[in-house]
Formats: C-alpha cells, sequence, structure tokens
C-alpha cells in the first residue's frame, strides 16, 4: 500500500509543478503584450478648422495679365521760342498754373518792330511805282486809240505795270511775314496746365525752336505700358485694368499705395524696334492726387472663364506631378490634378483644376505638407 500511495504523491507534485510552468507562461504572455500595448505609438488626428479647409466649386476666373508703366498727361505741351532773340518777361516756374492763351514770355521786339516798318516802306514804295505804271499805261492805251504809237508800246507799258503791281503784293507780304514774326516775340501757353519745367531764364538769348518752359494738364492721366509682342495678341480697347500707383497718396488700409481703375484707350500698331514691344495706352478713372512720371503696375482683364478652381497655394508642386491633399474618410489622400487657365477671384490667384469633384474638402495651402495617410478632424461643419 506504501508505493501506490508514493506514486500517488509524485503524480500530485508533477501536476502542480505542470500547472505553475503554465501560469508562469500566461503571466508573462500577458506581461509582454500589455508591454507591447504600452510601446505601440497612440495616433492622434490633425485638427483642421474652418480656415484650414476649402471646397472645390465652380468659379468666376478672371485671366488677368499683369502690365507696368509710367504715368504721363494726355495733354502736355512745350511752349519753344519762334524767333530769336532776348528773353524777357519770364516769370513763372514749376508748379505755376498757366491757362491756355496766357502770355508766358515775350522776346525783345526792337529788331522785329524795325523789320515791320522797314517792310511797310518797301511796300509804299512799290505801290507808290505801281501807280506810275498805271499812269503811264493809261496814257499810251489813249496814244494807241489816237494812233499816235504803235500798239508795241502799249504792250510794253502794260508788261511794267504787271511788274509792278507784283512787286507791290510782294511788298504787302513781306509786311504780313514781319507783322507775323512781330507776333511770335510774344510766348503763350496753348494749353492750361501746371508749369513742369522751366528750361530757360529771363535774359538769356534764345533761337528759333529753343525750349522755354512745359505745360502738363494734370487733369486727365493715362499709362504708358509695355507688353510683349505674345501679350499684347490678348489686349483690346475697352478692356478693364486695375493699377497700383505708388506714391500716389494714402489709402484706406493705410499704406502708401492706392488702386485705381483704368481702360485700355489705345494700342500702338507698332512694335518698337529692338525689343518687338508693343506700347499700350491706359486711361486712368481718376487722376486725383497723381502725377506724372509715377510709377504704375497692375493686370488687365483679358478674359474670364468659369470653372472648378482652387487658390494656386493650395497645389503642391513638391512631387513630379502637381497635386492637393484632399480629405477623404477623416484621412489626408495626396490626389494628383490637372492644371488649366490661371486666374483671379476677388484679387486671389486661382487655377483651374482637373480630376478632382465638385465639393471635395482639400487642405488650404496655409497647413503646409502633411503625410499621406494621416488622420484629421474637421470642424464642425466641414465634413463633406
Amino acid at each position: 500500500m506504501k508505493r501506490p500511495l508514493k506514486w500517488i504523491v509524485v503524480a500530485l507534485i508533477a501536476l502542480l509543478l505542470i500547472g505553475g510552468i503554465f501560469r508562469a507562461i500566461g503571466a508573462r504572455r500577458a506581461q509582454q503584450a500589455a508591454l507591447a500595448s504600452a510601446a505601440a505609438p497612440t495616433e492622434t488626428a490633425v485638427q483642421l478648422g474652418t480656415g484650414d479647409v476649402l471646397r472645390v466649386a465652380q468659379r468666376e476666373l478672371v485671366q488677368a495679365l499683369p502690365v507696368s508703366g509710367t504715368l504721363r498727361a494726355i495733354d502736355s505741351a512745350v511752349v519753344k521760342a519762334r524767333v530769336a532773340g532776348e528773353l524777357r518777361g519770364l516769370t513763372v516756374r514749376e508748379g505755376d498754373s498757366v491757362t491756355a492763351g496766357q502770355i508766358i514770355a515775350r522776346v525783345d521786339p526792337t529788331e522785329y518792330q524795325s523789320r515791320v516798318a522797314q517792310a511797310r516802306e518797301q511796300a509804299d514804295a512799290a505801290r507808290a511805282q505801281a501807280e506810275v505804271a498805271r499812269r503811264s499805261y493809261d496814257n499810251n492805251k489813249a496814244l494807241v486809240e489816237q494812233g499816235f504809237i504803235s500798239k508795241t508800246a502799249l504792250d510794253t507799258s502794260l508788261s511794267s505795270l504787271n511788274s509792278a503791281l507784283a512787286t507791290h503784293r510782294a511788298a504787302l507780304a513781306a509786311v504780313d511775314m514781319m507783322n507775323k514774326s512781330l507776333d511770335d516775340t510774344i510766348l503763350r501757353s496753348p494749353i492750361a496746365g501746371l508749369v513742369a519745367q522751366r528750361l530757360v531764364q529771363p535774359g538769356e538769348r534764345v533761337g528759333i525752336d529753343t525750349r522755354v518752359i512745359e505745360v502738363v494738364d494734370l487733369r486727365q492721366l493715362e499709362v504708358e505700358a509695355t507688353l510683349s509682342a505674345a501679350d499684347s495678341v490678348a489686349v483690346r480697347i475697352g478692356q478693364r485694368a486695375s493699377l497700383q500707383i505708388e506714391g500716389g497718396g494714402v489709402a484706406p488700409t493705410g499704406n502708401n499705395d492706392r488702386r485705381v481703375g483704368a481702360g485700355v484707350l489705345r494700342i500702338n500698331p507698332t512694335a518698337q524696334a529692338g525689343s518687338r514691344n508693343v506700347l499700350v495706352y491706359l486711361r486712368l478713372d481718376s487722376s486725383t492726387g497723381f502725377r506724372q512720371g509715377l510709377f504704375a503696375q497692375g493686370t488687365i482683364d483679358v478674359g474670364r472663364e468659369r470653372s472648378l478652381a482652387l487658390p494656386l497655394n493650395a497645389v503642391r508642386i513638391d512631387k513630379p506631378s502637381p497635386y492637393v491633399q484632399a480629405v477623404v474618410d477623416g484621412r489626408i489622400v495626396h490626389r494628383p490634378v490637372e492644371l488649366g487657365s490661371r486666374g483671379e477671384v476677388d484679387g486671389q490667384a486661382m487655377v483651374s483644376v482637373k480630376g478632382l469633384d465638385e465639393g471635395a474638402v482639400v487642405v488650404a495651402g496655409t497647413v503646409g505638407a502633411l503625410r499621406e495617410g494621416t488622420s484629421v478632424k474637421l470642424a464642425a461643419g466641414l465634413a463633406p
């Protein structure tokens, strides 16, 4: 009886050892599972607000052509001396206002007054010679009728009369020319405006066509802009433009730039030699506060197109093909897109896209790059 009891005790001990081993293995596995669970990273969703995402929608793109140029007055004039002499009475200076027809200065008229007097005396002498020739012709005509002289003598006296009359007419024309020169000693402004330049000083001797002053009328200004030959093809007379004038005053935003509307007024039909550029002239809607010579830059509205569009900065180009970061089922998906024409909507650069459905949610360009598959959480009301 003692031997079976001994084996029973041995079996019980073995069973207890085996059970302890299994319990130890189970505890070990549970511990490893707990450690693995603790070591595994917890995925955190990126929170996106209303300004971080946008929806693909149909928009009317304004196709704008960049343009820049210099402001100049539509009406301007340079007052030049039309006769030579000493300049007198020039009192206007830069910035002074002048009216159309206002006397600006005078050239010393003494010499021209003497020439007028001389021409008149010569005209009087020619008139006297013509009167003598006429009396001679009348006398010869009476003698021919009476048969005292031949008709040849009458023809000779007629020729002398005609020559004297022509000399008299030439003398009268010389008087008119001298009077014109005397009138040209008075320099007048052909337009109303402001003096932009005074190029000579009182007392200087000026020659014919010497520039004296320049007058500009700032009530109407235009921009002389230069476009490439390819860009000029899309420009038409009457198209609208938005320009930014530097140094033109303080805008409501507080900076030193002002935007003003303009329209395409003229297009030069000839390209410039060498550069092959084309000059386009834009007339400002308002010239108040601007000056000739200021720099202007902006865009010309050359067309409109309605299509699915996104802000240009929402399209990423850090891969071989452009793509957008779309939000699909709460995760980031990099969707390749095909870009179309570019334009503006409310002053923001936009581009038409293909490869997206209308209403798709896309991450804005201000967010930056997100890894594909990243979990995101949209703010209330932004869910697709």
